[in-house]
């Protein structure tokens, strides 16, 4: 059903971004639910609480990078059939470190500086996810413009690189 929709969307831009919108909501919802067990692990482990939350960020993004590769390559940018998939992984890499940096950079800012100074009267669980949420929404715009951009399209750079190192 959803495939229909995105079919008959006449703006190829717009289809796309839908189409990595619906395989970010795969990761998203992979990150944001492996972050909790993530989360109790290095508590467990014998880090200390804000030690402990970034780290459980930093795996949960992680998992959700290798969960939604494949989806993000088929569906969202329609290079199933490039023939660049190992080109195309090492970029999907390089976006993915940048956008995971963001992300527990973003998180960890917002829980410091926003959900602990305006938001001290909810649960730290509640403060994490919130800043977490926010770290997510970031990353999710480092990663749509960084996909749309270098991964999934060819940039020359590679060929360029490999000319210059033959082997």
């Amino acid at each position: 059903m959803l495939l229909k929709i995105l079919e008959k969307i006449k703006s190829k831009e717009l289809r796309s971004f839908i189409s990595f919108f619906l395989t970010a909501i795969l990761g998203a919802g992979t990150n944001f639910i492996t972050q909790i067990p993530y989360k109790s692990l290095f508590l467990y482990l014998g880090f200390a609480d804000k030690p402990a939350f970034n780290l459980s960020v930093s795996a949960g993004y992680l998992t959700a990078t290798v969960v939604s590769f494949i989806p993000a390559k088929v569906f969202a940018f329609s290079a199933k059939e490039s023939g660049n998939t190992r080109r195309e992984s090492v970029k999907f890499l390089i976006i993915a470190l940048v956008a995971w940096g963001i992300q527990v950079g973003i998180s960890s800012l917002t829980f410091d500086h926003v959900a602990n100074k305006y938001f001290s009267q909810y649960s730290l669980f509640v403060r994490e996810k919130g800043s977490h949420v926010v770290g997510m929404g970031f990353s999710f715009l480092a990663n749509y413009f960084g996909h749309k951009f270098l991964t999934f399209r060819s940039t020359g750079i590679y060929d360029k690189i490999k000319t210059r190192n033959p082997r």
